[in-house]
């Protein structure tokens, strides 16, 4: 990446030579001068900027970003940042490993997959959302996990993180699934929450913000449990349902180690700014097309949005993804990382 030549000292020495010179001269002109020198050091300070091409999706994801969105367009963050928003995964993959974006949000179990494809040129910087997945009913009476045991389940996301979640959270509870539970999936979350708005399914797990839509639409459906607590119950404080993550192209982390650290510093921020000012950030969230700002009003308090990097991110996610691996090893690339996935400052 290319950056913008800096000015040089000898250049800075001149500016502040002609400033003092000017200063001797009459109060007008070292106002001016004075005046000139700030101007010539706010040039300076945004050329030095490095730019970072950051990729983010639609959704929880991509909620975090959206401080850090708005600083860019005003021209006050500490980098220059070119944001891509994508609707799908799949579009950020291509761009990570062709080296198109340098920073990406992305599900946790696919920064793992992509460690793995590119041999160890991706790392996870940080854990930026919790789980949002939660279990509905509409007429039924659920209270906890042991009370699904002898019902039905409809889900979205199979072969996926949300399947993984349900059955590992499922088995530590004694329940197996075809033999104690049901669980049915369906290809869409959108399809799923159509279903339930219109009454043809009594449970299900659904993310937000499919989880808003449904109970705002459906009056006779609500929450019964949040399987981020209920996840947290049975794993203890081994891991945490980390669903989503930032990654970083290890090459660029490593060649602009001062930009990327800047730019983490300024994402924590603007995490703590979604979960603090949430009808501003929902107005942001429309704004950038992450998501509807009346839907993200109600859905960001839902949407576990945190930052969790360094020690505590490699305390929590190593275990996380050995729970996904042993479910299905394909989930996280055929194999676990390695210690050099966890970017450290």
């Amino acid at each position: 990446m290319k950056q913008t030549k800096r000015i040089t000292a000898l250049a800075l020495s001149a500016v502040l030579f002609f400033s003092a010179a000017a200063g001797c001269s009459s109060s007008s002109a070292s106002s001016n001068a004075s005046s000139n020198t700030s101007s010539n050091a706010s040039v300076s300070s945004a050329a030095e900027k490095t730019t970072v091409k950051v990729a983010t999706l639609k959704g929880p994801t991509g909620l975090g970003m959206l401080k850090l969105m708005s600083d860019n367009d005003a021209k006050t963050a500490a980098n220059q940042y070119v944001f891509t928003i994508s609707g799908a995964p799949d579009e950020i993959v291509s761009k990570i490993s062709s080296g198109e974006v340098d920073v990406a949000a992305v599900p946790t179990n696919l920064a793992a997959t992509l460690y793995n494809k590119t041999s160890g040129k991706v790392q996870m910087a940080a854990v930026n959302t919790l789980g949002v997945l939660f279990l509905l009913t509409n007429g039924e009476n659920i209270k906890s996990v042991a009370d699904l045991k002898g019902k039905t389940i409809y889900s979205s996301g199979q072969g996926a993180t949300p399947e993984y979640a349900l059955n590992y959270i499922l088995k530590q509870n004694g329940l197996t699934v075809g033999t104690d539970v049901t669980v049915k999936y369906l290809t869409e979350h959108a399809e799923l929450a159509t279903q339930m708005i219109a009454g043809k399914v009594k449970i299900a797990v659904l993310p937000e913000p499919y989880v808003t839509q449904v109970t705002t639409k459906s009056k006779t459906t609500k929450i019964a449990l949040d399987l981020t607590k209920e996840w947290d119950k049975a794993a203890g404080s081994k891991s945490v349902l980390a669903m989503g993550c930032l990654i970083v192209r290890k090459d660029f982390a490593e060649k602009n180690k001062a930009a990327f650290d800047r730019f983490l510093t300024e994402y924590k921020a603007s995490t703590e700014y979604t979960n603090s000012q949430v009808k501003n950030a929902a107005a942001l969230s429309e704004k950038y097309g992450i998501m509807p700002a009346a839907v993200a009003q109600k859905a960001i308090p839902n949407c576990n949005i945190v930052y969790m990097d360094g020690a505590d991110m490699k305390a929590k996610i190593p275990d996380f993804l050995n729970i996904l691996f042993k479910a299905n090893p394909k989930s996280v690339g055929g194999k676990l990382p390695g210690d050099d996935f966890y970017y450290t400052k």
